[in-house]
């Protein structure tokens, strides 16, 4: 810095009391510029079209373990045929008044999923962007015990993934999701948990840019056990810490990633009882402390929660009145298809009414993320049904 800046710095001080450090932080400010290169400005330009203003992600990347238990809720078969026309039907979900892409902007699909084609012989991927849907890809495969921790897991799937990611750009997919998880007990999360997520998701990201994709980092802290609101609020914050610490140590550039925490609620077997704004005021303040503002968007996961319930506290965190940089959505995958599989039965005269539960829960989430929606204006078969899965992985 010159001596004729250094005495307009010093003078600025002394007539305004301001320490030197933040006077030269402003002007440093000042004098930078950023010039986006083109890949960059591709993902940024990506990741604010999934968290368009009334519109979220549907997460349709369930593993067949998962769709295994979600069948057999149901009384159907859990083949690779049923799964193919249970989520074409959720894919063209359109009706006389409305659509799905008007509320979803994104859909997350897996592997089989990602190269499986609907009756008309027409690709998932050609029926998700034809129908205005950005097409994303679960890249993580599932979790393996982390040695020296109680009981602890950490996600695989780096192996390769540069190539993966690289062929899954090729065939269509924009954007990527990779699921971490961590739980809270009397020992845990421990650090060790905790950092070494933090760098897998971080790593992840990193290959995903370097590749076209938009990363969805998602450190998910379980709902499971009796701990209250604000042992969650803390654990999250410090999840969330270690994230963005690990995110910025690998140079991955946060204009291009999306983050897909759990909102922060109660344990699943907390005897205390918390409303829609606590759980907004607890989340969004947790947020606050950790994500920075160059992050776009938060699509939060549901976590188990009620159709309703997460579409309620959804709702009360964009109606507080509270700074939030980042515009909040969804990434909801229970929450989104509880109806719709409850109304679908496996029978394929019942998919006009499941394409119907689907659109009007969706309908509901785009209202939420705009502050917009009336508890219990909504009814879907599912709505109030418990979601929570203990241990879940999918």
């Amino acid at each position: 810095m010159s001596t004729k800046l250094n005495i307009h710095i010093l003078l600025y001080m002394q007539s305004h009391n301001i320490s030197r450090m933040v006077i030269e932080n402003c002007i440093l400010q000042k004098m930078s510029y950023t010039q986006y290169t083109d890949s960059q400005t591709q993902l940024m330009s990506i990741a604010k079209a999934i968290v368009s203003p009334g519109k979220g992600v549907l997460a349709a990347d369930e593993i067949n373990a998962t769709m295994e238990k979600r069948f057999s809720g149901i009384g159907v078969e859990n083949t690779e045929e049923n799964r193919k026309i249970y989520r074409g039907l959720l894919f063209s979900a359109t009706n006389s008044q409305h659509s799905l892409s008007e509320y979803i902007s994104g859909v997350i699909l897996n592997h089989e999923t990602f190269h499986q084609s609907n009756e008309d012989g027409v690709s998932f991927i050609d029926v998700l962007q034809k129908n205005g849907m950005i097409p994303g890809i679960k890249l993580d495969q599932g979790v393996t015990p982390l040695v020296g921790t109680n009981d602890e897991v950490i996600a695989e799937g780096l192996d390769r993934l540069s190539s993966r990611c690289s062929e899954y750009y090729k065939l269509g997919a924009r954007f990527a999701k990779w699921r971490c998880v961590l739980k809270i007990s009397e020992n845990t999360p421990s650090e060790l948990a905790m950092k070494e997520n933090a760098n897998v998701l971080a790593r992840y990201a990193s290959i995903c840019q370097q590749n076209g994709l938009v990363p969805i980092v998602e450190p998910e802290v379980l709902r499971d056990g009796d701990h209250d609101l604000e042992k969650n609020q803390k654990v999250t914050e410090q999840v969330l810490s270690y994230t963005y610490k690990a995110l910025m140590e690998h140079h991955v550039f946060l204009e291009g990633t999306l983050l897909k925490p759990n909102m922060v609620t109660a344990g699943q077997s907390c005897t205390k009882s918390y409303t829609a704004k606590d759980v907004a005021k607890a989340t969004v303040t947790a947020l606050q402390r950790t994500v920075p503002a160059a992050v776009p968007g938060i699509v939060f996961l549901s976590g188990g929660q009620s159709e309703e319930e997460a579409t309620l506290n959804l709702n009360a965190m964009n109606q507080l009145e509270m700074v939030k940089p980042w515009r909040l959505s969804f990434s909801f995958a229970r929450a989104l298809q509880a109806s719709a599989l409850k109304a679908w039965q496996g029978k394929s005269c019942n998919a006009t009414a499941a394409q119907a539960e689907l659109l009007k829960r969706s309908y509901a989430n785009g209202m939420a993320t705009q502050g917009k929606y009336e508890e219990n204006s909504v009814s879907t078969f599912a709505d109030t049904d418990d979601n929570f899965v203990a241990q879940h992985v999918y």
